[in-house]
């Protein structure tokens, strides 16, 4: 069986942020981990090399393995942002219509610039998946 390669690390979130090149990008990065912090009252934690989780869970998969994953989170790649949130987009489709510009891929949310979503839309999605992992 193949471990999960996704784990957290002790790698500051604030140096990582700090590393994004292009200015614009590094201060909707900021943006987002204070926004998710604030709404998921959690602190920010580095996920592998590139993911800025919040919350800790733990999931069952298909093959019934028991892993620690985080609620909610995001990573700054060169085109975009991803965004992920516990339960997958499919699963808040009331606050999605609302969200504004963006693109999904099969578990997380593709955002270009912050200034592109509906900021409110974006914290009852957050919100939602904290709920989520709640039930």
């Amino acid at each position: 069986m193949a471990d999960i390669k996704t784990k957290p690390t002790d790698q500051s979130v604030s140096a990582f942020l700090e590393a994004i090149e292009d200015e614009k990008k590094r201060q909707d990065a900021f943006a987002l981990r204070d926004l998710m912090q604030e709404v998921t009252g959690a602190e920010a934690k580095m996920w592998g090399d590139s993911i800025v989780g919040f919350g800790d869970m733990q999931y069952k998969n298909a093959r019934g393995e028991v892993n620690d994953w985080f609620v909610v989170g995001f990573s700054p790649r060169k085109q975009n942002f991803a965004l992920y949130l516990w339960g997958g987009h499919g699963s808040y489709p009331a606050q999605m219509d609302k969200l504004g510009k963006y693109k999904t891929g099969q578990s997380c949310i593709y955002v270009k610039r912050l200034s592109d979503v509906n900021q409110e839309a974006l914290r009852e999605l957050i919100r939602e998946a904290v709920k989520h992992d709640d039930s």
